[in-house]
């Protein structure tokens, strides 16, 4: 095969780059996109449907709760050939659904299939907002950031389809943290208002429950805003420290809220612990494996003293921090 699809990172965007083909290498060209989009979108799932279980089961103790749908789309003009991607998925525009959360509005409403074309979201037609030809991922972030500001002004969003139908969701509260994959790499960083985890993470392997250990760890920084206070507060290795022995002490409560056993923070510890470098095991930051174990274990006894009836945790009451959150204001 002359050309095939290459994946390449981007300020947190997909875009496949391709070389020139021929005729007769069209077909084969057009597979390999799908395909490549296909195993991206199924890994995005994943962390999608788990990102969603955490940020809806602990929406009540979020202080900044917002509406949500669970929606995400990709934009042509994010890749590196965007007519080859377009040709491929069988699109006239450049907006199509990329995933919808198990169990959010629009993986309920069983009408977001991957690669469905959108043409409209509330009130905008998104094509008719400039964008650079290729590689040009700020267009998406505006249109997400758009469906959030109508979520949050009128409680829901229409989205119109390429074939002329719509579908109107009403959004639920939702934690404000978006999950998004990048395209390379093998680590995960929370970075305030996001979550992003390389495609590359072992975790993506890992039991669904495991993945959410991890995936809570890097949402409890969000949760405590984590990054801000460093940035008041300067980023020296003991204060790194305290605020991820706060974010381990913080990812069982996230868990049981979010449906799962809170005990798979420990069993995550405990299965996938490396001697040294890793994520959440990276050495001058992290604490020893076993020291986090015994924190976690803690933890645990904590919940099962203050669980509610209905099986929740009330982390916003009952966490102790583990640093000043005014400190540096």
């Amino acid at each position: 095969m002359k050309s095939g699809a290459r994946l390449c990172a981007l300020a947190g965007v997909l875009c496949f780059s391709t070389a020139p083909v021929s005729a007769g290498d069209t077909a084969e060209s057009a597979q390999a996109q799908l395909s490549a989009i296909k195993a991206y979108q199924d890994t995005d799932q994943k962390l999608q449907n788990v990102g969603w279980a955490l940020i809806r089961g602990n929406a009540e103790f979020c202080t900044s709760a917002a509406p949500s749908i669970g929606l995400q789309l990709h934009d042509m003009a994010g890749y590196g050939a965007p007519d080859d991607v377009r040709a491929a998925l069988e699109l006239k525009g450049d907006f199509a659904v990329q995933t919808a959360a198990l169990g959010s509005p629009a993986g309920l409403s069983g009408v977001f299939e991957p690669n469905r074309e959108i043409v409209s979201v509330g009130a905008e037609k998104p094509m008719t907002w400039a964008a650079e030809e290729r590689l040009d991922w700020r267009r998406l972030t505006r249109l997400h950031d758009y469906i959030d500001t109508v979520l949050a002004e009128q409680g829901g969003v229409t989205v119109g389809f390429r074939d002329g139908s719509t579908a109107a969701l009403a959004g639920v509260a939702a934690c404000r943290t978006r999950f998004e994959l990048a395209p390379t790499g093998n680590r995960a960083v929370a970075e305030g208002k996001r979550v992003v985890i390389g495609r590359e993470f072992e975790g993506f392997g890992y039991p669904e429950e495991l993945l959410a250990a991890v995936v809570a760890h890097e949402l409890a920084h969000n949760l405590m805003e984590h990054r801000a206070w460093l940035t008041r507060n300067k980023r020296t290795r003991r204060n790194v420290k305290a605020t991820e022995r706060e974010a381990d002490r913080l990812m069982p409560w996230l868990l049981i809220n979010a449906g799962y056993d809170p005990r798979a923070a420990l069993r995550f510890f405990d299965r996938y612990r490396p001697s040294s470098g890793g994520l959440l095991f990276i050495p001058g930051t992290h604490d020893k494996w076993q020291d986090r174990m015994d924190r976690v274990a803690k933890e645990l006894a904590r919940i099962e003293s203050i669980r509610r009836d209905d099986g929740k945790a009330d982390w916003a009451l009952h966490f102790k921090r583990q640093i000043d959150p005014d400190k540096g204001l």
